[in-house]
């Protein structure tokens, strides 16, 4: 082996030390009084790259794991002329603490289906975005969410796509 090895290795061994305390004191930090789930309902907009853009629903629920930290579960549709495209994803939420302004992200990742006249074809999807909820009560307004959407299927990967929503958040 020669030095120059030895020093990315030691340089990779400090590179990871320090992200392992990073991890941890964030989690601590985020430690305390974790909130209560909340579920969100309202109004979804879809654009693709190839030009189709619907109008539909989105549904969500996060539970938190930590004070900030959480799990998010959503489901989303847009429809237009006989074609629907729906979104079912999981993943990891960071939001900021429960105030007038709340931003949160996310990273979901789970299924997708699309169909048009009839005939449907199943594939991934990928999320990536975060929003902002305004109201620091039980109901409060998601202003807006805006997600970055990967979809693949069939092995063709499609990644200009986005979806925005906006609706009501219940916090219990």
């Amino acid at each position: 082996m020669g030095a120059n090895e030895l020093k990315t290795g030691e340089n990779m061994r400090k590179l990871i030390g320090v992200a392992v305390l990073l991890c941890l004191s964030s989690m601590f930090a985020f430690a305390g009084e974790k909130p209560l789930p909340e579920v969100y309902g309202g109004y979804q907009f879809t654009s693709t790259d190839g030009g189709w853009h619907a109008s539909g629903w989105n549904t969500a629920a996060n539970m938190y794991i930590w004070k900030n930290v959480g799990v998010t579960g959503d489901l989303g549709s847009g429809y237009k002329s006989g074609t629907s495209l729906y979104t079912y994803t999981v993943g990891p939420m960071i939001s900021a603490p429960k105030g007038n302004f709340s931003p949160y992200v996310h990273a979901l990742f789970g299924g997708a289906h699309a169909s048009a006249a009839g005939i449907g074809d199943s594939g991934m999807a990928m999320l990536f975005g975060g929003g902002l909820d305004l109201g620091k009560h039980r109901l409060v307004f998601r202003a807006v969410q805006f997600d970055w959407m990967v979809l693949k299927f069939n092995g063709f990967t499609d990644k200009n796509n986005m979806r925005v929503n906006t609706g009501l958040v219940y916090r219990f």
